[in-house]
């Protein structure tokens, strides 16, 4: 048996645990387009999981959710206030990124377990009290990544891990979409363009998909990063349209990645070592199926990717990691790295210098 014989068996649930038939209940914090459109429909097919509640700033909104999908429907107000806390385990917080810590904090005072979407925060100062609370009040923390439980990725780095591919040299990669057209609303209305909601731009919204995904695939963090970032068109007056990286990592692997909120549609991600390359394209996207192609000394490897629904496979996993009683990888930790990785690709954008992160961890 070699290294290759993992992609036999494509879309093995290799981080499953539990084998009972307990549920967990979920209530959906935010009911915009990704709620509505992936996240439900996401934990509807998962394995162990109930949506029971949806939370909007918009009641119409998330009254159409409750009714189509028998759902009770809360304000924020009600949520804080408690009610129906009975009727959910845990929560999904898909909001506005300034606006995680104060649902995090609450439901962590009403005792129940989160999943908040990446990233984390705003900013790193907001992100660390997430970390904080849940630890202080006992309730599991995750970090919605979803490519962790993707089996493009999760393959990927078997074969990594397994000397496929040699030592890894170098990676190379992009995400990039024309956030305006693809995304629902007034573009006056939408939070992504507002610096104080959304803490900066593309480098928030998607360029975390190719530094984090590199985080898990090299199971290493970046240790120094250079950037820069700029603002072509008049709609990203208050954030970066687009972002490019290098990053140093553990080992003195160099990563380079693009990410862009006004360009062509694309996700890559290209994994390049002394023996070998391995190549994701698409790699990110949730509503487009992803690719692998492998060349090993020269030679093609067949690979039958396995697509999956990328929101059942991640909420699956957070319901297994539940209720089999053991942490989840990513948590709150992980992604504190990330927002200290961010911060430091946005001050060395407006510096021009190389700027070292302190305390990574993997």
């Amino acid at each position: 048996m070699t290294v290759l014989d993992t992609l036999d068996d494509f879309a093995r649930r290799d981080w499953a645990a539990y084998d009972g038939d307990g549920i967990v209940r979920i209530a959906l914090i935010g009911a915009g387009w990704f709620t509505r459109e992936w996240a439900l429909p996401g934990f509807e097919r998962a394995a162990h999981t109930d949506p029971t509640v949806v939370v909007d700033t918009r009641p119409e909104r998330a009254d159409r959710l409750a009714d189509e999908y028998g759902l009770t429907s809360l304000t924020p107000e009600q949520f804080h206030d408690g009610t129906a806390r009975a009727e959910y385990d845990a929560v999904y917080v898909c909001t506005p990124n300034a606006t995680h810590l104060a649902y995090v904090e609450r439901a962590a005072g009403f005792g129940k377990d989160i999943l908040c979407e990446k990233p984390m925060e705003a900013n790193r100062d907001r992100a660390a009290p997430l970390v904080e609370t849940a630890a202080a009040a006992g309730v599991t923390l995750m970090i919605g990544y979803r490519m962790h439980t993707d089996p493009v990725v999760r393959r990927a780095r078997e074969l990594i891990d397994g000397g496929a591919i040699g030592e890894v040299v170098q990676i190379h990669g992009n995400m990039s979409q024309r956030m305006l057209a693809e995304l629902e609303g007034d573009p006056a209305d939408q939070w992504r363009l507002d610096p104080d909601l959304a803490g900066g731009g593309a480098m928030m919204d998607i360029g975390i998909y190719p530094l984090n995904t590199t985080r898990f695939l090299l199971s290493a963090d970046p240790v120094r990063v250079s950037a820069s970032t700029a603002a072509v068109h008049d709609a990203f007056d208050a954030v970066e349209e687009q972002v490019a990286v290098r990053a140093t990592f553990e080992g003195e692997v160099p990563v380079v990645f693009t990410a862009s909120h006004a360009a062509y549609h694309d996700s890559f991600l290209r994994v390049t070592g002394t023996e070998g390359v391995i190549v994701l394209d698409p790699a990110f996207f949730e509503r487009e199926d992803r690719d692998m192609a492998v060349r090993i000394d020269g030679e093609g490897v067949d690979v039958d990717v396995t697509n999956v629904h990328q929101l059942e496979e991640e909420f699956a996993y957070f319901a297994d990691c539940l209720l089999s009683g053991r942490e989840p990888y990513p948590d709150g930790e992980h992604g504190l790295v990330d927002m200290r990785a961010i911060e430091a690709i946005y001050e060395s954008a407006q510096t021009g210098e190389t700027v070292r992160i302190e305390n990574a961890v993997v």
